[in-house]
């Protein structure tokens, strides 16, 4: 009777261990980004949210796996080497329009490309452009697509424009800063990083161009598989990445000391200048928000890319619950990343 006794004192040692240490035991949560350094834009959540110890306090161990580009990414997480995907929405929408519906996007830590429009020196408006040259990626690309929305809905005739296919974004930004284009789109960290970009004026600002063309660029995507069997993992990384931007949000300076860290190559002050202008983009409640998917689809469709591809519902590429659930738990924030459904 008494090593029966001794052994159940025992046994319930171990199980009280074993739930203590669950978090320590179990499998990490594998989210695979094509970041493969710390990016100068919001999305730069993920690997400030893992350094802060925002995972290890929602009770998630994140593994990031580093890879290049959005179709490296979908095969990896389709071949069951990561959890969680982020990805750019375009190649979301059109697996589910070929047919494969096994994914789901369910948040996104940073689901506006922090677009802006510059002119080069001595441009005093955006009307200034209208018949001049605009420097694209290349004809179709997105900067191209997305730009003529913003252009034409800012009273730029993009039919008139010159628009000049030069590739990268610190190839155009050289051209504008050269005088060899009149105006060009750009990331705010591509303008930020080209030496005498003050003298470059900026047309329309990030905000503007977002409120103008509210397309959700990227998306952190799991398979349904996923959603099944690791739905509270899940709900824990949306809820530290939610967490962390609310706090960048709340205090961009923080933003700016935390990269300082990250990104020793970029000077303190252009980092503060950042951390300025991304104030308003953070996604503190998601990112995942209907009126903007439906936007964001709806855009899709009208570019080459997506010419005679099945139309698709929202309900077969993102699922709304895991998001809806963290923001039950942690409330919702006013007036940025507005929650609709």
């Amino acid at each position: 009777m008494r090593f029966t006794k001794l052994l159940g004192v025992t046994a319930l040692t171990v199980v009280s261990f074993v739930g203590l240490n669950s978090h320590a035991l179990a499998e990490p949560f594998r989210m695979i980004i094509t970041d493969m350094e710390t990016p100068l834009v919001p999305n730069s959540v993920v690997d400030l949210a893992l350094k802060g110890g925002y995972f290890d306090r929602a009770g998630v161990d994140v593994e990031l796996i580093r890879v290049q580009q959005t179709p490296m990414a979908l095969a990896a997480l389709q071949a069951n080497e990561g959890d969680m995907a982020n990805v750019a929405t375009e190649a979301l929408v059109q697996l589910a329009a070929r047919g494969n519906t096994n994914l789901r996007a369910v948040m996104s830590p940073n689901k506006a490309l922090p677009y802006l429009i510059a002119g080069k020196e001595g441009i005093g408006s955006i009307d200034d452009i209208q018949g001049k040259s605009f420097g694209i990626g290349r004809i179709g690309s997105l900067d191209h697509s997305l730009s003529s929305k913003v252009l034409e809905a800012k009273g730029i005739d993009a039919e008139n424009l010159s628009f000049v296919a030069l590739g990268q974004p610190n190839i155009r930004a050289q051209a504008l800063k050269a005088g060899q284009i009149d105006a060009t789109t750009m990331s705010i960290g591509a303008l930020t990083a080209l030496p005498g970009h003050e003298t470059l004026p900026v047309l329309v600002d990030v905000d503007e161009y977002f409120a103008t063309a509210p397309v959700t660029s990227k998306v952190n995507a799991v398979t349904v598989e996923t959603l099944e069997n690791r739905r509270d993992d899940v709900e824990k990384v949306i809820e530290a990445l939610s967490l962390a931007a609310r706090d960048f949000a709340n205090s961009p300076e923080s933003w700016a000391v935390a990269m300082e860290k990250e990104r020793p190559d970029i000077a303190k002050e252009d980092l503060q200048n950042l951390a300025k202008a991304f104030a308003k983009s953070w996604t503190v409640n998601g990112g995942l928000q209907k009126s903007e998917l439906e936007f964001t689809q709806d855009w899709l469709y009208q570019t080459k890319e997506f010419e005679g591809l099945r139309q698709v519902e929202l309900n077969e590429w993102v699922d709304f619950s895991p998001a809806d659930a963290v923001l039950s738990k942690i409330g919702i924030v006013d007036n940025l990343d507005t929650v609709s459904r």
